[in-house]
């Protein structure tokens, strides 16, 4: 009873809050073999976009299946909305988080429509409900019903099962979306225009999405805060922008190529480093102009080719700043620095 209570008191389906509290996983007995999670800390606001970053077998995978109990803590606590995940059952747990990993793993032998309609046939709904959440889903990832939804896996290309592994994720509206380096297997084409349709969805649909992958390019298109994690321990935690120009250790400069200037400045968001325009500040007619979402490097490149003192930066077609050589400057140093992981 106890565990239907907690299930009961925790809205599943509105952004999630998820705090980890001094993790700890081992996987096997030996007390002096490394944790793959260990001792980690962080909150994850509701309706957040969190990137968890490193190496192979730093620990990123192993902590995304804890959030959804896919394994359970060795020592410490993950709260959902400020309950231990533990007193909630599995199972119910699961169906109420989306997961979605590389190529999709969908159910070859379901067709698309099966595959999308998996959680809400778990979850009790009924064949209406259910086939017009399906077709809704199927046009929220650009897939047209009529033309997918009869479809089997093995007929579509790596970048529409992901589309349907995306709708499958979200069929029941949950509050979180774990995703575990989704993209990985695509080519950097499709990987590029998935990455866009997610951030679009996130912004329509604002569930706290936490998200796996190596790829600090991806990481810093995608995140409102980054994990940095090592040897299951998180190094840095904190917003994309802060993390290229102030990582935490040598580990994190490297990771994001601070000794590389072109490469940081092919990170960092224009709309991060951009200088504000003076209150009613008067923008001559021939000032070049350039749209976000935008990196900086392709405003340096801009600047460089038109030759004038600054590029106006536009947001949906109104001007909010601008970019010059100074602004440029600054955003392409580094500034290596200690901080609490806590």
């Amino acid at each position: 009873m106890a565990n239907q209570r907690a299930a009961l008191s925790t809205d599943f389906n509105t952004a999630t809050e998820i705090r980890i509290d001094h993790v700890v996983k081992r996987f096997d007995n030996d007390g002096d073999a490394r944790p793959a999670v260990n001792n980690v800390s962080l909150t994850i606001e509701p309706g957040e976009f969190v990137v968890l970053i490193g190496p192979s077998g730093c620990g990123k995978t192993t902590l995304l299946k804890l959030i959804n109990r896919l394994y359970d803590p060795t020592s410490g606590t993950i709260y959902i909305d400020g309950t231990p995940s533990q007193s909630l059952p599995g199972s119910e747990l699961r169906r109420h988080m989306g997961y979605v990993i590389q190529q999709g793993g969908l159910f070859p032998h379901y067709t698309v429509a099966e595959n999308v309609a998996v959680v809400p046939g778990l979850l009790g709904w009924d064949k209406a409900r259910t086939g017009v959440r399906v077709d809704e889903l199927l046009e929220l990832v650009g897939l047209p019903p009529a033309e997918y939804r009869t479809r089997y896996p093995a007929q579509l290309s790596g970048g529409q099962q992901q589309r349907v592994g995306i709708a499958r994720a979200i069929a029941a509206s949950p509050g979180t979306l774990l995703m575990d380096e989704p993209f990985g297997a695509l080519d950097a084409i499709t990987r590029g225009r998935l990455q866009v349709e997610l951030c679009d969805l996130h912004d329509r649909l604002g569930q706290t999405i936490v998200f796996v992958t190596h790829d600090i390019d991806e990481a810093a298109s995608l995140a409102d805060r980054i994990a940095v994690m090592r040897e299951g321990r998180v190094l840095q935690y904190d917003t994309a922008l802060n993390i290229i120009m102030r990582p935490a250790d040598e580990f994190v400069a490297n990771l994001v190529g601070a000794d590389d200037n072109m490469r940081r400045l092919s990170l960092v968001s224009a709309a991060a480093v951009m200088s504000p325009l003076e209150i009613g500040e008067v923008i001559a007619p021939v000032e070049p102009a350039i749209d976000l979402p935008i990196r900086v490097l392709p405003v340096l490149n801009q600047l460089l080719e038109s030759g004038a003192p600054r590029i106006i930066i536009r947001d949906a077609g109104a001007p909010v700043g601008y970019l010059d050589l100074a602004a440029i400057q600054a955003a392409s140093v580094p500034r290596i620095q200690a901080q609490s992981t806590s």
